[in-house]
């Protein structure tokens, strides 16, 4: 079987890919040509047919698709970039997909889509956190990310290609610290689902296209990934050495963002049967993954680090401000 891939160097892409190839599949790669992708597929490059190019670039499509028996897409401009470049965002995360869409349609029709959208198009569930397919999709204020997957998904459904969607949880490997950590209200409801138990639901769902066609799923870890914003962080800080006693609550927003708890997320695991991470299993993994050097360096500049990253947020800097526009997005 063939296979399609794209987002191949992203952090659920490459366990896509390492998954795929332990399967036996013969994968074709698009992918940006830049230095962080092309250091992150070089390995692979005996394994699979890399082609360079974007998926904006619609003929380049028509040809590659042909071919396919299976598209995995997960290419896409991810937040923070896609909410500071909304144009660049619709261009690559709307119009290529559509680009896909349409080369399935013209060339391939018997090709099979697999299309990653995410659980913040369900938007704010601060307040009502036990989220299933069905329930009303509505991007947060800001949120131009969310509102392009909403966009995207109805115009794979009315193009009436084969396809599944899965709609991703907060996905977590190796986590790095982003400004847009203070978007998030600290008493959400959180789910994680890992990168590679993603990739799995992906990968297993391939044997699976007749079950899946034409149907939404919600991808999450299931019960035994659930806990809270508040907690998450404080295991993760401590984890990696840093005294969350030196965090700014008052720094995070408290309201507008999205995650909750899919109470529907066995409905995909029963068929694809890719949970298998547990939260300690995760943590277990980044502490694997923290060496102690790291870990007592990080110790020692902790109060610098907090610091620092208080100092980036969005939230407290409307605050500082005045910013009645941004207030009001952040804050009740």
């Amino acid at each position: 079987m063939k296979i399609l891939l794209t987002g191949a160097a992203g952090t659920v892409g490459h366990h896509v890919l390492k998954q795929l190839l332990d399967h036996n599949y013969q994968v074709t790669v698009i992918e940006l040509k830049t230095k962080k992708n092309l250091k992150a597929l070089k390995p692979y490059h005996q394994q699979i047919t890399l082609i360079w190019g974007n998926i904006t670039d619609s003929d380049l499509l028509n040809k590659i698709i042909k071919d396919q028996d299976v598209v995995i897409h997960l290419a896409g401009l991810i937040p923070p970039y896609a909410d500071s470049w909304p144009e660049l965002t619709r261009q690559v995360n709307y119009f290529g997909t559509k680009n896909i869409v349409s080369a399935i349609t013209k060339y391939n029709p018997t090709c099979f889509l697999m299309f990653s959208s995410s659980i913040s198009v369900y938007g704010d569930r601060l307040n009502n956190y036990q989220i299933k397919v069905g329930d009303k999709l509505k991007n947060s204020d800001g949120d131009y990310y969310a509102l392009v997957k909403i966009q995207t998904e109805d115009m794979i459904k009315k193009s009436n290609i084969n396809h599944t969607i899965f709609r991703l949880t907060a996905i977590m490997d190796k986590p790095q610290i982003d400004p847009l950590m203070f978007h998030m209200p600290l008493d959400t409801k959180l789910e994680i689902a890992t990168a590679r138990d993603t990739a799995r639901a992906f990968v297993n769902g391939i044997k699976h296209k007749g079950i899946l066609n034409k149907n939404i799923y919600n991808l999450g870890g299931g019960k035994k990934c659930r806990t809270t914003y508040r907690e998450f962080l404080k295991t993760c800080f401590k984890i990696y050495g840093l005294n969350y006693n030196y965090l700014d609550e008052s720094a995070f927003a408290d309201k507008n963002f999205h995650c909750g708890y899919y109470i529907d997320g066995h409905i995909l695991n029963d068929i694809v049967n890719f949970q298998e991470d547990t939260l300690d299993s995760y943590y277990q993994y980044l502490s694997d993954n923290t060496s102690v050097i790291k870990k007592n360096l990080t110790k020692a500049l902790s109060y610098f680090i907090m610091w620092r990253l208080n100092s980036s947020s969005e939230p407290k800097y409307a605050l500082q401000t005045n910013n009645k526009v941004l207030i009001k997005r952040f804050f009740k």
